[in-house]
C-alpha cells in the first residue's frame, strides 16, 4: 500500500479522534480490525492487513468478527485498550502509528502504541508501551535478517531508515525542475508516497505515459496532477483513445529494447570473431617466413654463433635474412621453436576458413531477427519474452517442462529442496503438498502468471512427490518464492510462507513430458 493512499485513510479518519475504541476483532490470521465510535457517533472498522505480501489500512462499515488466533493477537486484546486518541504517518512513508489511551479499572492497561508497517513483504505490526519499547510483534526481525535494526520484544523500537523525497503535500512547481528530461517514472525515486501504481495513475491524469520525458508543459501537468493525487489518490481514471495507443506502444517499446540489446551484444561479440579470424588468414604468410627462417638455421648451423640474439644468414635466394634468437638454446632448438610457431599460425588460420562462413552465417541470422523484432506487434514480443531461458546453473533434481514450456523444477530429498528454493528467482513460483512431507516443486515464471494448466501441472508433481501420492483430491499451496523462508537453525528443507493460495489436484504423475 502506498503512502498516499494510508494519508488518505488517515485524512477521513482522524476527524474523528478520540474515537471510543469498541473491542478488537481478528477475522483472520494477519488481520486486526478496531471497532471505533468516532467523535461524529459514527461507528466503523480500523482494518489493518498486517501481514505479506499486500498489506492494507482501511475504513469498513459493519460488525467484523474473529477470535485472537496467534500469541501475538492474544496479547493485542490483552494490551490494547481505552480510545484512539492518536493516528500518525511517518512522512508519506508506510509507517503508521495509532496511539491507544489505555484505561482504568481493577488493573489498570496503560497506553500503548500500534506501529503498522505496510512495507510490502516486509509488512509487520508491532505493539509499543509508553517509552517505545516493543512489547510484541508479528514477525521477528533479527540482525541476521536485517543490519540496520531489529524488531523483537524488549528492544526500543526502530523505524525504518530515513530517507529524502519531495512532499507532495507541499512541493511548488519549481521543486520538480530536477525531473525537467527524465521520464515520468522517475518520480517515484523523488516525491514521497508514490509508488508504481500511484505513478501510472498519474501518468494517466496528466495524459502522459510513464517513458514520457519531462518538457516544461509536461513538468506542469504532473504538477497539476499531483495535487490532484493529494486530494483523491482512488485509481479511477480511465485512459483515452489517444493515450491509450500511446501506451500500448510504449509497452512494444519496452518489451522490444531489451530483445534488441541482447541480440545486439552477441552481434558484436561475432564481429569480433569475424576480426580475430581474419587477423589469423593474414598471419599465415609469417608462418611461411618462420619455416623459411627455421629450414635456413638448419642449412646454416655453422654460421650461428653459440649464444647470439641474432644472427644474419644468406638466404637461399642469396639475400640477407635476419633471424632472432634465444640465446638459451641450440640452433636445432631455435629452428623446432620457430616450426612450431608457423604450425600454431597455420592451425588458426585452417581453423579461421571453416569458422568464418559458419560465423557470418549466424551474423545475418541474427541480423534477420533483429529485423523480425523490430517489426513485431505486442503478442509476437510478448510470445518472445516468455520463452524460457535456459538453466546456466547446476542441475539440480528432477526436471519437467510445463504445457506452456516452462521449466519446473523437483527437489528429491532435503537437501535438494533447500537448494532449489534458495537458488529460484525471487518471482518463481513454489509449490508444496499441504501438511505432508513432501517435494519442493518450483515452476520458473521469473515474475510473469503462468495459466491454470500450468500451476496444475505443478501442483500435481508436488502431490505426487509427497507423502499424499495416489490420493485423489491433495490440497498443494503455492505462492512467490520470495515469500518463503526458512527459519533460523531449522534444518535444510523446512520453510514458512506466506501469502499462498491453494489448489486441489490428484496425487498421480502429470501426463507430460519429464525433461530430466
Amino acid at each position: 500500500m502506498e503512502g498516499l493512499l494510508i494519508h488518505a485513510v488517515l485524512r477521513e479518519l482522524l476527524p474523528e479522534l478520540p474515537a471510543l475504541n469498541l473491542g478488537l476483532a481478528f477475522p483472520e490470521e494477519g488481520t486486526l480490525a478496531v471497532l471505533l465510535k468516532g467523535r461524529s457517533g459514527r461507528i466503523f472498522n480500523l482494518v489493518l492487513h498486517y501481514r505479506p505480501p499486500s498489506p492494507s489500512l482501511v475504513l469498513e462499515e459493519g460488525t467484523l468478527l474473529g477470535e485472537a488466533k496467534t500469541p501475538f493477537q492474544r496479547q493485542l486484546a490483552a494490551r490494547v485498550k481505552g480510545p484512539l486518541k492518536e493516528a500518525e504517518q511517518l512522512k508519506l512513508d508506510r509507517v503508521v502509528f495509532l496511539r491507544f489511551a489505555g484505561e482504568k479499572g481493577f488493573v489498570d492497561t496503560p497506553p500503548t502504541t500500534l506501529v503498522f508497517e505496510a512495507t510490502g513483504r516486509n509488512a509487520n505490526l508491532l505493539l509499543l508501551d509508553e517509552e517505545g519499547r516493543i512489547l510484541g510483534v508479528d514477525r521477528v526481525i533479527t540482525q541476521e535478517v536485517n543490519r540496520y535494526r531489529e524488531l523483537r520484544p524488549g528492544l526500543p523500537y526502530t523505524p525504518p531508515p530515513p530517507y529524502a523525497k519531495l512532499d507532495p503535500r507541499t512541493l511548488t512547481p519549481e521543486d520538480l525542475q530536477g525531473l525537467l528530461g527524465q521520464p515520468l517514472k522517475a518520480v517515484v525515486r523523488h516525491v514521497d508516497g508514490v509508488g508504481l501504481e500511484l505513478m501510472r495513475e498519474l501518468a494517466r491524469r496528466a495524459g502522459l505515459t510513464p517513458e514520457t520525458p519531462l518538457d516544461p508543459p509536461g513538468l506542469e501537468r504532473l504538477y497539476q496532477a499531483l495535487k490532484g493525487l493529494v486530494e483523491d489518490p482512488r485509481l479511477r481514471t480511465t485512459l483515452s483513445e489517444e493515450l491509450r495507443a500511446r501506451w500500448a506502444e510504449e509497452e512494444k517499446e519496452a518489451l522490444r529494447k531489451p530483445l534488441l540489446e541482447a541480440l545486439e551484444r552477441e552481434k558484436r561479440t561475432l564481429l569480433a570473431r569475424l576480426a580475430d579470424y581474419q587477423g589469423a588468414l593474414a598471419r599465415l604468410e609469417e608462418a611461411a617466413g618462420l619455416r623459411q627462417k627455421a629450414d635456413l638455421l638448419l642449412a646454416r648451423l655453422k654460421a650461428v654463433p653459440k649464444g647470439a640474439k641474432e644472427v644474419i644468414l644468406e638466404g637461399f635466394d642469396g639475400q640477407p635474412v635476419a633471424i632472432p634468437l634465444d640465446p638459451g638454446l641450440t640452433p636445432q632448438e631455435n629452428a623446432k621453436k620457430l616450426y612450431e610457431r608457423a604450425r600454431r599460425l597455420e592451425e588458426l588460420a585452417e581453423r579461421a576458413l571453416d569458422l568464418i562462413p559458419k560465423t557470418e552465417e549466424r551474423v545475418r541470422a541474427l541480423e534477420a531477427e533483429m529485423a523480425r523484432i523490430a517489426r513485431a506487434d505486442l503478442g509476437e514480443l510478448l510470445a518472445l519474452t516468455r520463452k524460457p531461458r535456459e538453466d546456466k546453473g547446476p542441475r539440480l533434481g528432477l526436471r519437467y517442462t510445463s504445457p506452456s514450456g516452462f521449466p519446473v523444477l523437483v527437489g528429491r530429498n532435503a537437501k535438494e529442496n533447500d537448494l532449489l528454493t534458495r537458488l529460484a528467482h525471487s518471482e518463481d513460483l513454489w509449490f508444496h503438498a499441504q501438511g505432508v512431507p513432501g517435494s519442493h516443486v518450483i515452476l520458473k515464471a521469473e515474475g510473469k502468471n503462468p495459466p491454470l494448466e500450468d500451476l496444475l501441472f505443478a501442483a500435481r508433481l508436488a502431490a505426487y512427490h509427497s507423502k499424499a501420492r495416489g490420493e485423489k483430491q491433495v490440497p498443494v499451496d503455492y505462492t512467490r518464492k520470495k515469500h518463503v523462508w526458512r527459519p533460523r537453525k531449522a534444518p535444510p528443507g523446512q520453510v514458512l510462507y506466506t501469502g499462498a493460495k491453494t489448489l486441489f489436484v490428484e496425487g498421480t504423475l502429470p501426463g507430460e513430458g519429464e525433461a530430466g
